[in-house]
């Protein structure tokens, strides 16, 4: 989980970059507390500044927005994706 807390605008970047918004996220525990260091993640649910998100990393982040166009696979270097945006925190 993390918190949405700005964007980032690249214009040169990887060709499997070129499209996605790339937002700054704070992972968060599930009191909402800051943990580790703030990341970059592709956001492929369109995730606004200050909403909580799911986060995936690794082969999880790749596979969330890995085709093109033509739906074949493509060359992906993408190592954190936003996959949802949370509603609320049942505890």
């Amino acid at each position: 989980m993390a918190k949405v807390i700005g964007s980032v605008v690249s214009t040169q970047k990887d060709p499997s970059l070129v499209g996605k918004k790339l937002m700054i996220v704070q992972p968060i525990d599930s009191n909402k507390n800051p943990i580790r260091s703030e990341e970059i993640a592709a956001d492929s649910v369109n995730a606004g500044i200050g909403e909580y998100v799911l986060i995936v990393k690794g082969a999880g982040a790749r596979k969330a927005d890995a085709k093109n166009k033509d739906n074949n696979r493509v060359r992906d270097v993408n190592d954190c994706s936003i996959v949802g945006i949370i509603d609320r925190f049942d505890k």
